[in-house]
């Protein structure tokens, strides 16, 4: 019997890293394009566990939604259920966890002193809680999911949280200069965009239709160019706050 177990923690090791080393592979990346002043390794992994719970969270809330979308949108297979539970429910509850979480920890956080911070704090949150949610559904339906995921979910959850995190830090520096209207423009703008993004991704993802096939793939590529595009640009032109 004992010969059987570290064959089962050498899968459950393998099912682990596999669920976590997309994530990691992009904290790094993140954490890396942060050149004006690095954040303590504390509030990092304060993010993280963060992200976790908002994780926890939204599966909860989502259940709640979907129940109630249930209940007023009786026909599941129609494009208005699809497109209801794709952006206000997906989307507005998961990037609002992640959002709520993120900024009760980091927006009057004294370390929160250069504008590209706000990436790094809204991509450690996003990819807490995508690495928890990838995790789970490894350990659910097999490394068979591992490899699409790596390439779309989980550097999905970055592109929503990189343009919400660039707004977040304008929002900051607005505050710092005193321009209250553009603060909250800004902040209310980095929270729209990602429930736009994480809607419409989700939208397709979640369609049958070749046409939204076509488009996911489009978006998917055409978000991460520009994601890439604007995390170099922000690093580049970061600024003390």
């Amino acid at each position: 019997m004992f010969f059987f177990f570290p064959i089962f923690n050498s899968i459950l090791v393998l099912y682990l890293l596999a669920a976590i080393i997309p994530a990691v592979f992009l904290l790094r990346y993140i954490y890396k394009m942060d050149r004006v002043d690095k954040e303590s390794p504390q509030l990092l992994l304060s993010l993280l566990v963060r992200g976790v719970a908002a994780a926890l969270v939204s599966m909860a809330l989502e259940t709640l939604g979907e129940n109630i979308l249930n209940a007023l949108i009786p026909d599941r297979n129609s494009m208005t259920y699809t497109a209801a539970l794709a952006f206000l429910v997906v989307a507005v509850i998961e990037e609002g966890t992640k959002y709520g979480f993120c900024a009760m920890k980091t927006w009057n956080n004294p370390e929160f002193n250069s504008r590209f911070d706000g990436i790094v704090y809204m991509a450690f949150t996003s990819l807490g809680f995508a690495a928890f949610e990838n995790i789970l559904y490894v350990f659910n339906y097999g490394l068979s999911v591992a490899g699409p995921r790596a390439l779309l979910s989980v550097p999905g959850h970055l592109g929503f949280s990189v343009a919400a995190g660039a707004l977040y830090g304008r929002a900051k520096r607005c505050e710092d200069l005193g321009r209250g209207f553009l603060k909250v423009l800004c902040l209310v703008l980095s929270y729209v965009i990602a429930v736009l993004l994480h809607g419409f991704y989700d939208f397709c993802a979640m369609s049958t239709s070749r046409t939204a096939g076509i488009a996911f793939i489009v978006f998917v590529v055409a978000m991460y160019l520009i994601i890439i595009r604007l995390i170099q640009e922000e690093s580049r032109n970061d600024e003390y706050i």
